[in-house]
């Protein structure tokens, strides 16, 4: 029989779906966000509860899958000492003219709009180790960034 005259499944017509991806390297978080992370995980629990639609249920067991591991993995770093730039400092810095602040954090509590930098973003990656008053290489330009100050 021609395959042109066989009748497909809609199943076969669906997009797969993934797992959520892990970010790569280690899980590092604040102690805040070490919090969200749990926080995230019983939010998950409690909509598990109270679904219906099997769609929906296997949506939500995903998020479970990837807050789980994540609550999982999380490294809880200490305080930073405020001398360099490190996990977890609130750095204000000048680039392109403009003055910002930005406290290094974990991934998956990173929040740009609101000054909170993934540790893995390039910008931290640049400035990580830095000292107040340096400047810093950044984008392929020398001296791009300057630290003013790190709490």
């Amino acid at each position: 029989m021609s395959v042109a005259f066989r009748r497909e499944s809609d199943d076969e017509h669906l997009e797969p779906k993934f797992e959520r991806p892990i970010p790569a390297g280690p899980n590092l978080v604040t102690a805040r966000g070490l919090a969200q992370l749990s926080a995230r995980v019983a939010e998950v629990e409690a909509l598990i509860a109270t679904l219906q639609d099997e769609e929906a249920l296997k949506a939500a067991r995903r998020d479970l899958r990837y807050w789980s591991t994540r609550l999982a993995t999380a490294q809880v770093m200490p305080a930073p000492s405020g001398d360099v730039v490190e996990f977890g400092s609130t750095v204000t810095l000048v680039h392109n003219g403009r003055e910002r602040t930005v406290t290094l954090v974990g991934d998956d509590e990173a929040d740009p709009a609101a000054g909170l930098l993934a540790f893995s973003a390039p910008l931290a990656r640049a400035i990580m180790g830095a000292e107040a008053g340096e400047y810093v290489d950044f984008g392929g330009k020398a001296e791009a960034v300057e630290i003013v100050t790190i709490t």
